[in-house]
Order: C-alpha cells, then structure tokens, then sequence
C-alpha cells in the first residue's frame, strides 16, 4: 500500500512512519508535505497514493484548503489534536478521524477498515471506487449524524425521513434511531436521489419507503409515514401532483 503522509510536525510523522511500518510491512510512504501549497504540488506533479494520513491544520492553512483547490481521489484518514472537524472531515473521502497522540489500536482498526474495503471491492482499484463515487453528480451516499457525545455513520438507503424541530434538523433511521444532522434540509435536498426523497414540505424530506399511506385531504395529501412520527405530514394543494408523480415513479 501506497501512503502519502501529509503533517506538519516533524516528530508526528516520524512517528507515523514507524508505526505504519511496524502494524504492515507492506506499506510504503511514497511521500511527505507538511503545507497546502507543498501537499498540491506533490499531488499534481506524482501518482495518486492509495491512502494518505492528513493533519488538518497545516503550517499555511487548513487542510480542507487542499481539498478545495485539488480533486482528490483516494481515500483518507485525518489527524488531529481537536475532536471540532469530525463532520467535515467526512465530506473529503474520509475513512477515519484519529485524535492525537494516536492509539496503536486506532491505527491498526483504521487499517484494517482500508483493507476490508479493499477485500469487499475486489474487482477495482482502490483510486476507481473513490473515483466512481465523487461522479455521481453529488449524490450523498451516507452521512456522519450525532446522537448524544456520539458520531455515527448513517448509509443514504438506511434514511426513512429528515425533519425540522425547534430549527434543529433531525434524521430518523428505517430502525427507528433518531440523530442530529448538520444539514439544512435545502441542502440535503440538493444532496439526495430526487427518485427516492420527496420534499413534502418545508419540514419534512421523506423517503419514497417510509411512505406506508397516503389519502386526499380537500386538494392536500396527508402521508402516513413509518416509523411512525406523531405529527401529520400534509403535502399542500399546489405540491400534491408533484407527490403523486414521484410516488407513481
């Protein structure tokens, strides 16, 4: 495996290198940048690396600058002293958040999760999934929601519908689960398969399978959602055929 280290402290990395080496072998550090403007021009003038381990604040910026300026295509573990970017972090194909010092059991479990994708996707290389993934015109395939202290991982097709309450944005999993996501529903909108999530109205972004029902209420359509939510989810007259054409497919 190829790794790309990008980190602006001379110890972290080489600290980084040993530790890497000591868990697999098989790696292979192809390179080191410490800043924005030197990860860009490594990026631009070498091949991709398979993985790379990313600093987020670099000695010129943030590394969120690089991804900014760089289509990247490979996936990435971030690592940082602060636990604050855990949910941007998940926008640049990030496979993990490890917080300094890292934990050798950290790392081994990030790795470990790099190769289980590898097994999984056999059939590509590792660069062509992530390829794959940023051009599907932005359609979100998961999103990092909090519930509690937690951060958890929620797979699009495990969303049932997104709500507003009290201007928070909530998503409720097909299980049930209810989290916080750092979303507007405008945006989520946006993000999402127009043939799977409807805008019913300005609170509620339903998925096509959490519809159980729906009736006719004098020109509006009231949905009957599961799992089932206590407050009634009406479609307005001027909306209903829109409803009707994306439930009809």
């Amino acid at each position: 495996m190829k790794v790309l280290i990008i980190e602006d402290e001379a110890t972290a990395v080489d600290k980084l290198k040993a530790m890497l080496v000591a868990l697999d072998s098989s790696i292979e550090i192809i390179g080191t940048t410490e800043s924005v403007k030197e990860t860009i021009a490594w990026l631009k003038s070498n091949p991709s690396p398979d993985l790379a381990f990313v600093d987020v604040q670099l000695s010129d910026d943030s590394s969120f600058e690089i991804f900014k300026q760089y289509e990247v295509k490979f996936p990435i573990i971030f690592t940082t002293a602060y636990d604050d970017y855990i949910l941007k972090s998940f926008e640049y194909n990030s496979l993990d958040y490890l917080l300094k010092p890292i934990q050798w059991d950290r790392l081994k479990k990030a790795l470990e999760k790099v190769k289980k994708l590898e097994t999984h996707f056999w059939q590509y290389k590792f660069n062509e999934i992530f390829e794959q993934s940023a051009n599907k015109a932005s359609k979100k395939q998961r999103y990092v929601v909090k519930k509690g202290v937690d951060y958890v991982s929620v797979n699009v097709g495990d969303i049932a519908y997104i709500f507003t309450e009290y201007r928070v944005v909530f998503l409720r999993d097909k299980a049930g689960n209810k989290y916080i996501i750092d979303k507007t529903l405008t945006d989520l909108q946006e993000e999402l398969d127009d043939e799977l999530f409807f805008r019913a109205n300005r609170k509620f972004l339903i998925n096509i399978d959490a519809v159980e029902k729906f009736k006719s209420d004098n020109g509006k359509i009231v949905v009957d959602l599961t799992p089932e939510i206590k407050e009634e989810v009406v479609v307005s007259k001027e909306n209903a055929p829109n409803f009707r054409n994306w439930i009809g497919g």
